[in-house]
């Protein structure tokens, strides 16, 4: 440690890290030349037009699209992503499952999560699987990086990496106010205002979130949820024509969360019956969550050919999700079964069925209640310094990047009994705190990487190596010592450190038509389990992009080869909730990604008819056979579960100066919820399904814009998943009527 910190204080005076400034980058290949305006250097990619340039599979997001589809929900926003497979939880996309070609898809615990180029997730070392994820409804941007274009965003390189972009500081006086109210009494407000002068700016933003949720009572109760998001960032620069310049930005972010969330789902009869049904032994079910980020962010500007940034940054994310997790009904008070194994076969375990959904009454400690009460804590400082030369026709880009970052996981966990009566849950017996969990599990990590890009004539050949430091350590207190004197702990430490390197390779044929290529190393950090390996793969991608006129479209196979895929054993996946990590070995995942964007009529036409068609087969392999709590016996040659093997998505738009509609389709295809092969058993079967949503927007005038959203316009009934516990029903028909107002 203490040489990683020497290191750190030696390299720190020559980092950077993104603030709000503009800065030109001139593409240029043997047929063109293109400027190209990059608004914020928080952004990875800034643009569709780099996206398309990249070495690698990218894909950008544009507040153009956002600001049309009007999407709040993540899980719409990248549905129209190639290689991005999702399933739903909560229906608003509060807490997404995201995978990222083939990777594990629960709790997104294997896609580096960002914001504004810093790690978002609470502690994406120690307990990368947490309960936490940014509101896009307040984002600008959302950047997809996939294959080598994303080895400088560690810790996971294996799928792919997630960049959210936060509104960025005005360059003069602005604001906003997007308001929404619809189905199930949701209502959104998200307003802004903010400014700058030349040597000052500011932006102050509030989101507020709010559902009665489409999931009630036998009684009609709705359950739902109201989340507040605050964020402020205040800027200070120089702007000088010649030398140095300088431009300091604080940012500051607050999001709050209450939730009436369960992981209670449905039976498979009562699924088919009333799909929106909430059991009463849910009843006191509820997620409260309280997240805090302070961000200092120092630019250095030497020329238009030098930068160094610097980010020094903290978070903190406490959160207590107080859940139904078992029944009792036996003789002894000892005899318990979990809800999950409960919903799995209820007729077996009617006697605990009956109990759950308050059929039966049962006196003393009947429902068992969870408190996850759990504080989690990340810190660091970054640097990345970019540098760009050319030599007659060769040009050159060097970015080389370091990172100090330690997070932490405390858990304090306690069960509290409820008794059932007519169908309401009466407290028998408070818990004792911590007697259910009483650890902490902390990770430290260095991590750097050099960046390599070359251009010449038609060739650009990026090449970078990514280096991770990593200790970890869980110390376990046990209930022998609430008090954490030290007395009682027992400490598992792991340490891990690899070389991530990477290369990609892309020729530009003709103006219309290019290929690329890609191999780089995939890798996750391992938990904090004694002498537990890291998640290891070789990656490959080969694509083509061809653009002519309104046309473009995009291929690209790709094909990982895991030496060590690691599983978790998630609460949220069947497991028992220990978030500790099993040794899956090796595996495969391959599949292709096709994207087609067309526009038919001519640019002189006031008239545009958007069409977009996307893609994504993904098909995976584990190639021996093991026992895990989460995934029962595995057998060589199973898949593995919640990763679609086919999705497709399509929208249609019609735009003109003042008006624009769009209808998208999504289409996902049978997904297994366990390991199988073969035909899909229905007890673990989530069925295909076809979701139609639409948009609509009118300007009225430069200041005003009314707009009306719908999802699941076939008011479809249709299954997400069948964890955590039980069958859970995906949104139903939703509309919503807004406006927004700019100045």
């Amino acid at each position: 440690m203490a040489n990683r910190k020497a290191l750190f204080i030696i390299l720190s005076p020559f980092v950077y890290s993104s603030i709000y400034a503009q800065e030109q980058q001139i593409k240029v290949d043997s047929t063109y030349q293109l400027q190209e305006v990059i608004v914020s250097s928080q952004q990875i990619l800034g643009s569709k037009f780099k996206a398309r340039n990249r070495t690698g599979s990218a894909y950008y997001i544009s507040p153009e699209e956002i600001r049309k589809l009007g999407y709040t929900d993540i899980n719409r926003m990248l549905k129209a992503v190639p290689g991005v497979s999702m399933y739903e939880e909560d229906g608003y996309g509060l807490r997404p499952n995201i995978s990222l070609r083939g990777t594990k898809a629960e709790r997104s615990e294997r896609v580096s999560i960002m914001e504004d180029g810093i790690l978002a997730a609470p502690a994406p070392y120690s307990a990368p699987a947490a309960y936490y994820f940014p509101n896009v409804a307040r984002m600008e941007a959302v950047e997809v990086l996939k294959g080598s274009s994303q080895v400088q965003y560690g810790p996971f390189t294996t799928g792919g990496a997630i960049n959210l972009v936060s509104t960025p500081i005005p360059n003069n006086l602005s604001g906003k106010a997007k308001i929404s109210y619809g189905s199930k009494n949701t209502f959104k407000a998200h307003t802004s205002i903010g400014s700058s002068w030349k040597h000052f700016g500011y932006i102050v933003e509030y989101l507020r979130y709010q559902s009665d949720g489409f999931k009630q009572y036998e009684d009609h109760t709705a359950q739902g949820f109201k989340r507040n998001d605050i964020i402020a960032k205040v800027m200070v620069k120089t702007d000088k024509t010649e030398g140095v310049n300088h431009a300091l930005e604080l940012k500051f972010g607050y999001a709050g969360e209450n939730s009436d969330e369960t992981y209670v789902g449905l039976s498979a009869d009562d699924f088919k019956k009333t799909p929106f049904l909430r059991y009463a032994g849910s009843q006191m079910d509820k997620l409260k969550t309280n997240h805090q980020q302070w961000i200092t962010t120092y630019l250095l500007t030497f020329s238009n050919k030098l930068k160094v940034t610097t980010n020094a940054y903290y978070s903190y994310f406490h959160r207590n999700w107080y859940k139904l997790n078992d029944v009792r009904a036996g003789i002894t008070s000892k005899e318990k079964i979990s809800i999950a194994d409960i919903l799995i076969d209820p007729e077996t375990n009617n006697r605990y069925f009956d109990i759950l959904t308050g059929k039966t009454d049962r006196e003393g400690e009947a429902l068992l209640v969870r408190a996850n009460n759990r504080t989690y804590r990340s810190r660091g400082i970054q640097t990345k310094t970019e540098y760009r030369f050319n030599v007659n026709e060769f040009f050159f880009d060097l970015e080389f990047g370091l990172r100090y970052h330690a997070d932490e996981e405390d858990r304090f966990q306690w069960d509290d009994s409820y008794s059932m009566k007519n169908k309401k849950m009466i407290l028998f017996m408070e818990g004792i705190h911590g007697t259910n969990a009483n650890r902490v599990t902390s990770a430290n990590a260095l991590a750097s990487y050099l960046l390599a890009k070359l251009r010449y004539n038609a060739w650009t050949i990026t090449t970078g190596i990514r280096y991770e430091d990593i200790d970890l350590l869980k110390k376990d207190y046990t209930k022998e010592d609430l008090a954490r004197s030290g007395k009682i702990r027992i400490e598992t430490p792991n340490h891990t450190r690899v070389l991530i390197p990477s290369l990609g390779i892309h020729y530009q044929l003709v103006k219309e038509a290019s290929f690329f290529f890609g191999v780089h190393k995939g890798f996750a950090p391992p938990s904090a389990e004694l002498y537990q390996k890291p998640e290891s793969s070789v990656n490959m991608e080969l694509g083509t992009r061809i653009s002519i006129g309104n046309f473009r479209t995009e291929l690209i196979g790709f094909y990982n080869n895991y030496s060590n895929m690691l599983g978790s054993d998630l609460a949220a996946s069947g497991g028992s909730g220990t978030l500790e990590q099993f040794n899956v070995g090796a595996a495969r995942v391959k599949g292709a990604e096709f994207l087609v964007q067309y526009q038919p009529l001519p640019n002189a036409c006031k008239v545009k008819l958007p069409l977009q068609v996307s893609y994504t087969y993904t098909d995976t392999e584990m190639r021996n056979s093991f026992e895990s709590h989460s995934w029962g016996n595995v057998v060589a040659g199973d898949e593995i579960p919640y990763i679609f093997k086919h999705a497709l998505n399509m929208q249609l738009g019609i735009e003109s100066k003042w008006f624009y509609a769009n209808i998208g389709a999504r289409y996902n295809s049978d997904m297994r919820t366990s390991p199988g092969q073969g035909r899909i058993a229905e007890r673990e079967k989530i069925p295909a399904s076809l979701i139609l949503d639409a948009s609509v927007n009118v300007s009225v005038n430069k200041y005003l814009t009314v707009k009306l959203n719908a999802i699941n316009l076939t008011n479809k009934v249709y299954l997400t998943s069948r964890h955590p516990a039980g069958l859970r029903a995906g949104h139903p028909f939703g509309i919503y009527a807004g406006a927004n107002v700019q100045f």
